[in-house]
């Protein structure tokens, strides 16, 4: 009996504004402003529908992206795959039958770790598809 008492007794004694302040994180708020600053690359590469070509997406997701994934090392934060359905306007031909996309700290560390080994990426295409892709590099703002 004596116990649980105690425990309502001591939360009591301990002032309600101090359970409400926040803990200082030790890092001001220019630091804080310069690390949201620094956004996210985003590297798309589209494959535009073509009338009779293909695209393996097997291949793609269990051999291509893994692969240049591996490339990219911790300077990848994240990749996805993408399978086109359609277009965003009824009765329109599928703009593109698959986007992936790279999501990585620094672009300087994108194109180094890319640069030595784009004749192995490129050579792989052959292992997928016909359809040279569209890539588009971008910063993500939110």
């Amino acid at each position: 009996m004596k116990i649980r008492l105690i425990l309502p007794l001591l939360l009591l004694s301990i002032p309600f504004a101090a359970l409400c302040q926040e803990k200082p994180s030790g890092k001001s708020k220019d630091h804080l402003s310069a690390v949201a600053e620094k956004a996210l690359i985003k590297v798309s590469i589209m494959y535009p529908y073509e009338e009779g070509k293909t695209f393996d997406m097997e291949y793609y997701q269990a051999k291509h992206m893994p692969m240049v994934a591996e490339f990219l090392g911790s300077n990848l934060v994240k990749y996805t795959i993408e399978k086109g359905l359609g277009s965003g306007i009824p009765n329109q031909p599928l703009p593109y039958m698959a986007i992936g996309t790279f999501y990585v700290k620094s672009l300087e560390e994108y194109q180094a770790a890319i640069g030595p080994k784009r004749d192995a990426i490129r050579a792989d295409f052959a292992n997928y598809t016909r359809i040279a892709p569209v890539i588009l590099i971008s910063e993500i703002i939110r």
